[in-house]
């Protein structure tokens, strides 16, 4: 008869002592421990040198472990457990739902991962509840503490550090070190302990009174250098072709930093030129040279016609008028036809594209309501907002999905665009604001996008409109959002180019104006300035305020 030797006890609680100090005997009953699990109903596969204590209950649908991996004593796995290798789960520790861990997690004794939940309908009792699961996903090398409990549908980026105690409830981007319940992000791992903090608003204050007094003594030679003699339009800097754009551009430069128009015309040619862009029979507004747009299923199509809906109907609204004709290609968009198009849009992939057609529809809505006519046809703009409230995501607060290839980028710079001609236009509050700001923070932190040499005008753009649009609405991490806010008005005022104003900024895909400075560039610049200042809580000193696309304050009914 064998007897259980002291060590036994030793190795069910130190695994990771278990390949150097194990017996023969010690390692025998262990192959037998393993033996059994694949004996059970559950699919198990066992990567080289793993350990199974023998005190565990493991009870799963499917377990993989990578090699070196380790369940230790009183562990309860059940569910579907995929780990790389290196992956220890230490005594006492829960494992349950579906479950992915990366190469190299550790899990500290004591925590739970429970990647299923039950329902709390109030129609029926808690043990009837069906039972959800969203699963939970870690990446590699990352080190989650003892007595933490990370919940279903939370994935965790790789190189993370989250301190004892933590409950888990949202997604770590990489390089995390977070803590706290529910865990919040301190800070990047990569940083080191101490790092120099963003400036102080006050010292800010007059970084941004040296920038706006330098911004408006050249002002003029910024719009000189776009303006085309030859032809009488704008384009967005030298050696570019003239586009609708970039004279809407021009607009909004000279109203936010001269108080007037572009000098090269009067106010009445600039506003009779803009008028005349407009295809009467559709109401949309092609680019130079272009025929005139067909509408798309059920509103703007795709294409530049889309955005000048916006640019020249606010470069007009700057001008003190308005569209010479309603947009038809919105006025006549049914609420069905609204809705099954809605439905159509490419939100998994795409949020960016769904969103911005959103914008362009809901916007052509409000130039038709100016007009005091119908926005469309009767109940589409009631069913736009019933669509929208019903389909945003609780958990993010957004509409769309991550992507492997972009993260959350997508989803946040659509959510940009849609609530921007949507919910803030019209002056109405946004679905779940705090869930918004925890998903539009984790995304400012993604190094993808969010790096020195990778940032542009939109992605910063995208970000701090949502955080400043859902702070009228919550003080949820309002000091984060300040410290993002503060970290980033520093590095933007550094991007003026004398005389020549802002450059846009490089993009993953090559497109856009690039890091060239220009008319677009400039005008989302400046007002991606003010939106950073007014959340630090000193844009006042500016002298300056967005009046148009960017305008903090509904549009005028």
């Amino acid at each position: 008869m064998n007897h259980p030797s002291p060590d036994d006890g030793l190795f069910e609680h130190c695994p990771w002592l278990f390949a150097g100090q194990a017996s023969e005997r010690q390692r025998a009953a262990q192959e037998q421990r393993q033996k059994r699990l694949f004996t059970g109903p559950g699919e198990v596969r066992l990567g080289e040198d793993c350990f199974v204590a023998e005190s565990a209950a493991v009870h799963p649908d499917v377990l993989h472990l990578g090699d070196r991996s380790y369940i230790a004593a009183q562990a309860y796995v059940t569910g579907e457990i995929r780990t790389g290798a290196d992956c220890t789960v230490n005594p006492f520790t829960v494992v349950r739902g579906t479950v992915t861990l990366g190469d190299g997690v550790r899990i500290g004794a004591h925590t739970a991962l429970l990647g299923f939940n039950h329902g709390s309908a109030p129609d029926l009792p808690v043990h009837r509840q069906p039972v959800t699961c969203r699963g939970i996903t870690v990446g590699d090398d990352v080190w989650i503490g003892s007595h933490v409990v990370v919940v279903d549908g939370v994935t965790i980026g790789d190189h993370c550090v989250i301190g004892a105690g933590a409950v888990v409830t949202k997604d770590l981007p990489a390089w995390s070190v977070a803590a706290g319940n529910p865990a919040r992000r301190l800070r990047d791992r990569r940083e080191p302990r101490g790092a120099q903090r963003p400036a102080r608003p006050e010292a800010l204050a007059e970084e941004l009174r040296a920038f706006a007094r330098t911004a408006r003594a050249q002002a003029t030679d910024l719009l000189d250098r776009s303006w085309r003699p030859d032809t009488g339009r704008y384009a967005d800097r030298p050696g570019t072709a003239p586009t609708v754009r970039a004279h809407c551009d021009a607009v909004e430069i000279a109203d936010l930093l001269l108080g007037d128009v572009p000098p090269h015309l009067t106010a009445p040619e600039h506003l009779e030129r803009l008028r005349a862009l407009q295809d009467p029979a559709t109401g949309l507004v092609p680019e130079y040279g272009a025929p005139a747009p067909l509408p798309g299923p059920a509103g703007p199509p795709d294409g530049d016609c889309a955005y000048h809906v916006l640019c020249v109907g606010y470069a007009l609204d700057l001008l003190g008028s308005s569209f010479a004709h309603p947009v038809h290609a919105v006025r006549t968009t049914t609420a069905g036809r609204l809705v099954r198009h809605l439905g159509e849009l490419p939100w998994t992939d795409r949020a960016w594209h769904a969103g911005a057609w959103v914008d362009s529809w809901a916007t052509a809505a409000h130039w038709n309501l100016r007009a005091g006519g119908e926005a469309a046809a009767p109940g589409a703009l009631e069913a736009l907002f019933g669509w929208l409230h019903t389909h945003a995501d609780p958990w993010t607060g957004m509409w769309g999905s991550p992507t492997r290839e972009s993260g959350r980028l997508q989803m946040v710079n659509g959510y940009y665009r849609l609530t921007r001609g949507s919910f803030a236009q019209f002056g109405l509050p946004v679905p779940y604001p705090e869930r918004v700001i925890d998903t539009v923070l984790d995304h400012a932190r993604d190094p993808r996008h969010f790096t020195p040499g990778r940032d542009n005008a939109c992605n910063v753009l995208d970000v701090i409109h949502p955080l400043w649009l859902c702070a009228r609405q919550t003080t949820h991490r309002g000091e984060e959002a300040r410290a993002w806010a503060a970290s980033r008005l520093s590095a933007a005022l550094g991007r003026w180019h004398p005389g020549q104003g802002f450059g846009f900024g490089p993009t993953s895909d090559g497109t856009g104006p690039g890091r060239e400075p220009g008319l677009q560039g400039t005008e989302m610049w400046l007002a991606i300035i003010w939106l950073l200042a007014d959340v630090v809580g000193v844009a006042d000193v500016l002298g300056y305020r967005p009046r148009g696309i960017h305008r903090p304050e509904p549009a005028k009914a």
